[in-house]
This record gives C-alpha cells, structure tokens and sequence, in this order.
C-alpha cells in the first residue's frame, strides 16, 4: 500500500509567490501609461457623436451641422420629395448601395434604407460630393436633390448620385433617434 504525502508550503515557496505578484503588478503599472495614452482625448471623444434638435424643421426644412468636420444634412422631406424618391427603379441608379453606416454594406439604395427606418420624412446625409469632396447645394439640380457645382454632379432627394462624374451616393452616417425632437449622429 503506497502512503501519499502532501507537500507542505514552505517559506521559500511563499516568498516565490509574492514576489511573482509583486513583480506582475509593477509591470501592469509601468505599462499602463502607455496603453492609456493610445485612447482619444476628451476633445476627440466630444466630437464623437452630436445631438441635434430637430422640434423646429418643418416639412422642406434643413438644418446642417457638423459632426466630424464635415457637413450633416438633416432635412424633413416633403411628401413629393419622398414620392419622387420612392418611384425611382434602382435599375436607374449609377450606384446601387445604400452608402448608410446604419445598414449592411450590401444593402440596396432603396429610398426606405436611405431614410430613417419608420420616419421616412427624415434624411439624414454627410453632405459632401463623392467626386472630389465639394459641398453640394440642397434642392437644386435636375431632381430637386442636391447639385454640386464643382463639376455638375446631381443626386436626387435620397442623396443617390444621378448624374455627374460622381461615382457614389452620398454616405449617410451613424444615427439613432433620442426621441420625436432630437438625433444623435455618431
């Protein structure tokens, strides 16, 4: 019959385990620092995302902000303007995605995944041609949705390029509805 004998710890086994400790915990402090420095300052993370107040746009009103340095539409299309951009086949569209950051990147360019999901009156867009990044002018152009006058791009009132040398629908970006008065965008 074999005997079994535990091992008792003794005071140099102890000593190897503290020091082991001590010595894990003063490298996670030394490299701390340097890790924490990689995250976005607070001016960064303000820019992250914006609120907009939206109580005051009535239907054929826009408002731009900027989020990110760049222009964001948000504009409460007018019936016609949703018609207009509902009948359009997507066999018409020169570019065929969505562009929405909210939605798969196969998604198609539907006027209903370009507008905001069950508030179909609101557009939300980064107002800027995907030619050469100029500033598009709002309810102008051949379809009453945005013309660039760089170089004569036109986009219809879903922002979907239909005509110029732009080769991309405008991007819509990250947003959510805070409540019936307010977006957050980013």
């Amino acid at each position: 019959m074999a005997e079994t004998a535990t091992a008792v710890p003794t005071r140099r086994d102890f000593l190897f385990i503290a020091t082991g400790a001590v010595g894990a915990v003063g490298v996670a402090a030394a490299v701390w620092p340097f890790i924490n420095q990689m995250n976005p300052d607070a001016s960064a993370l303000a820019l992250a995302s914006t609120e907009v107040d939206i109580s005051a746009l009535q239907p054929g009103d826009s408002l731009t902000v900027k989020w990110r340095g760049k222009p964001v539409v948000v504009r409460n299309r007018t019936q016609a303007e949703i018609e207009a951009a509902r009948e359009t086949p997507l066999s018409e569209l020169k570019d065929q995605a969505a562009r929405n950051a909210n939605l798969a990147p196969d998604a198609l360019a539907s006027d209903a995944n370009r507008a905001a999901p069950d508030k179909e009156n609101w557009f939300v867009m980064v107002n800027v041609c995907t030619h050469l990044g100029c500033i598009p002018l709002g309810q102008q152009g051949q379809y009453n949705g945005w013309f660039c006058p760089c170089h004569g791009s036109t986009y219809d009132t879903a922002g979907r390029i239909r005509g110029g040398p732009a080769p991309e629908n405008m991007a819509i970006p990250v947003y959510s509805f805070l409540s019936d008065t307010k977006i957050k965008i980013g």
